[in-house]
Formats: C-alpha cells, sequence, structure tokens
C-alpha cells in the first residue's frame, strides 16, 4: 500500500468484519474471546487494505479508459502478491467450474422433466393404473 487515506468519518470506530475476525484469531490459536483492542485493529487493518485494493483496482480501470471495474483490475492491482494472485485465480476457476455443473444439473433436469412427458410442474390429473398410484 503506497499512501494510507484517511477512513471517512461515517465508518470511524465501526467494525466491519467482528465475528469473522474473532473466529479467525480463534482458529489460528487466540483465546475464544479476544480483546476488543485486538479486533478493532485488524479490522481497521483489513478494511484499509480492501479500500487500497479498489483504489488501486479503480485507477487500473481508469488508465484503461473504463468506468466500471473488472475483476482483471483487481488481479492487476494485486499482481505484486504471488500467493494472493494464484489464490484469486483459484477461486475464480472453482467458480467457473460450479456455474458449469450447475448449468449441465439444470439442462439434466429439463431432459428429465420432458422425458416424462409432463412439461411443467404444476399438478396434472393421472389416470387410473399409472406408477405411483394404487388402483381401489
Amino acid at each position: 500500500m503506497t499512501e494510507v487515506r484517511a477512513r471517512a468519518a461515517r465508518h470511524k470506530g465501526q467494525l466491519n468484519f467482528e465475528a469473522e475476525l474473532k473466529a479467525l484469531l480463534y482458529a489460528y490459536g487466540d483465546v475464544p474471546i479476544p480483546l476488543p483492542e485486538t479486533v478493532r485493529v485488524l479490522d481497521e487493518i483489513v478494511t484499509d487494505f480492501i479500500i487500497e485494493t479498489c483504489h488501486q483496482a479503480a485507477r487500473s480501470a481508469t488508465y484503461s479508459n473504463r468506468q466500471k471495474i473488472k475483476v482483471d483490475d483487481f488481479k492487476f492491482a494485486i499482481r505484486g502478491n504471488e500467493a494472493m494472485l494464484g489464490r484469486v485465480q483459484e477461486l475464480l476457476g472453482m467458480d467457473k467450474e460450479l456455474k458449469e455443473a450447475r448449468k449441465q444439473f439444470d439442462m439434466a433436469e429439463g431432459e428429465k422433466g420432458l422425458e416424462k412427458g409432463r412439461g411443467g410442474r404444476g399438478r396434472g390429473k393421472r389416470k387410473r393404473g399409472e406408477e405411483g398410484e394404487e388402483e381401489d
């Protein structure tokens, strides 16, 4: 981070990630209920990091003559940290795989519904003797 930006007055003293940071501290061996000062300082560090990264991504988008920030702008902003960039690429790859799997599942679900001959989810009348219905 190149420069420290002043936190906006409306966010001063507000904790954005309190529950997550407490869980993270506990996971890394801290006591179950950490000191409030520790959580506050970590929250400020995380919030400042996110703000700075967003500013760098916005600057990258501006250089590219775009008003909207894209994922590539964030990748460019964190290009100096190989571990973080690798993790981001890994998560983006998993997201893409999940979207493709959902799409295939939805397509398979649609084909299954068409095979039965019932095109909708509504309750249709069944003829006597069809599967799943007992005859009197």
